[in-house]
């Protein structure tokens, strides 16, 4: 879909002027352009994704070096239907979600694989308490190539440079705070951070100040709400991915339309 500049005529024709790319893209009330086939394509690509992909990474990730009394339940023992079935479920609604805000754009595949690797860290981290590095590094390459190719189809250098930088700041912004409060935040925490902030930061400032810091507030709303109903104690860490990657999503699908409420 485009849109005409009023005034910009040439031959008695008007010219079509290139949409801003966060001006083609929807919310969780508004769809995107394409949304019921991107929608589609996202339940039915990342669905089946995860729960192929899900216990198979369980099985073969490698177990984190522990601290002397900690204990956690070994990744291979999670691999299993149950997990295979959650992965799956997870990806696939959050795979249809995606599609239904950002339609065909090219950003679309980055997305996507995020909503499958996001799916298997937030069931291992509410299992274990852990995201395993193994599956987050390599997923930095995969993320970062699948944006890298959606500004080579849509020209939009400048969403990839904004995304660069927002990767950045999340990264640093979770190390400080696992450097002051380590007992609150993990560093797969600040792994994360770093690899939510990239998708995040090519939609909008909005959608990475919603999405990421979003998720920060929510895990520490829960963990609070926990200790103070005495199910939890103050030395018990929150597994914080699971809140992450919902904020994620939740930037995806209001940080859009709250960034431009805030500016009027």
């Amino acid at each position: 879909m485009r849109r005409w500049s009023r005034g910009s005529w040439s031959a008695g024709r008007p010219q079509a002027t290139r949409e801003p790319a966060r001006d083609r893209l929807g919310s969780w009330i508004v769809p995107a352009d394409n949304a019921l086939l991107a929608a589609a394509a996202g339940v039915v690509c990342c669905g089946p994704a995860a729960y192929l992909l899900g216990s198979w990474l369980m099985r073969r990730i490698p177990e984190p070096s522990l601290e002397e009394g900690e204990t956690k339940v070994p990744y291979a023992d999670l691999a299993g239907p149950r997990a295979a079935a959650w992965c799956g479920l997870l990806a696939a609604v959050s795979g249809g979600l995606l599609g239904w805000v950002l339609g065909t754009d090219p950003v679309l595949v980055a997305w996507l694989l995020l909503a499958v690797i996001g799916a298997i860290l937030g069931y291992i981290d509410a299992r274990t308490r852990y995201l395993p590095s193994a599956i987050i590094w390599p997923s930095y390459l995969v993320i970062g190539l699948a944006l890298l190719g959606a500004a080579v189809v849509s020209g939009e250098w400048g969403s990839l440079r904004r995304a660069v930088l927002a990767g950045a700041i999340g990264f640093v912004v979770f190390y400080v705070l696992w450097f002051v409060f380590p007992r609150g935040v993990g560093f797969g925490d600040v792994r994360l951070s770093g690899l939510l902030g990239l998708p995040l930061g090519w939609l909008g400032w909005g959608e990475f100040v919603t999405g990421l810091y979003g998720g920060f507030f929510l895990g520490a709303i829960v963990g609070i709400a926990l200790i103070a109903a005495r199910l939890m104690t103050r030395k018990q860490m929150v597994p914080f991915g699971p809140y992450m990657l919902i904020g994620a999503l939740t930037g995806v699908l209001l940080g859009g339309p709250l960034a431009r409420l805030y500016a009027g």
